[in-house]
């Protein structure tokens, strides 16, 4: 399945986490304005996946948006 890449605003502050960094479950809060991110949330109330990258058949990088207060958040996957 191909994920459609957004265009990301320049205007939202960017975050970076690296995945050893959080939860167990793989949820954590968004670090401008605490809304809870889940991995469970498969509704998209709460962020919404903008790209996806895939290193040697592995997710190296998940780029998420807060809903609540725009920001993009880049799960690195890989050290």
């Amino acid at each position: 399945m191909m994920m459609k890449t957004i265009k990301m605003d320049k205007k939202c502050p960017e975050y970076s986490l690296n995945i050893d960094s959080i939860a167990d479950d793989g949820s954590f809060s968004c670090p401008k304005c605490g809304k809870p991110i889940s991995p469970e949330d498969e509704s998209e109330k709460n962020y919404k996946i903008l790209d996806t990258k895939v290193f040697n058949d592995e997710l190296s990088e998940l780029v998420i948006s807060c809903n609540k207060c725009c920001s993009i958040i880049k799960l690195s996957m890989l050290q």
